[in-house]
């Protein structure tokens, strides 16, 4: 398992919209992170009605941000290329709302390509084995 305080600092995501807590494990085509930041009250995507399942991507995508973080820092290539989500795809969901679900979610992603231009994973979200969502994403690596 490897603590926020490991991999927070590669990824831009910070402060309570870092919404990931832990990996669990990782290798170079997945990735299964955890989060209790889902019920919160002080979570930045939580609205008047609670945390609306919609958010999961973000969850799905900053899943993907500390995978391919992980990634760079395991190839010793330096500094991690920031990344822009330009695509949410077959997304479902399968609760309304799930800030009253208690214990944590578990956040997987797994990469389908990747490039220097950008990437593209399968993620979904879980609750005690039960999937809230899922879905496709990219990313893209803009030129800098």
């Amino acid at each position: 398992m490897l603590p926020k305080a490991d991999w927070a600092p590669l990824i831009p995501h910070a402060g309570t919209m870092c919404l990931l807590d832990a990996v669990q494990a990782w290798d170079a085509g997945t990735i299964h992170a955890t989060s209790t930041g889902h019920a919160r009250g002080d979570n930045p995507l939580r609205g008047e009605h609670g945390l609306h399942a919609v958010h999961l991507a973000e969850y799905g995508a900053q899943a993907m941000a500390v995978h391919g973080a992980l990634l760079a820092r395991a190839r010793g290539t330096g500094e991690v290329r920031p990344g822009r989500l330009v695509s949410l795809r077959d997304v479902r969901f399968f609760e309304e709302y799930v800030d009253h679900l208690d214990g944590h979610l578990d956040v997987h992603a797994e990469c389908l390509y990747a490039d220097d231009g950008g990437a593209q994973y399968a993620f979904r979200v879980e609750h005690r084995s039960r999937l809230l969502a899922s879905g496709r994403a990219a990313v893209i690596h803009p030129v800098i």
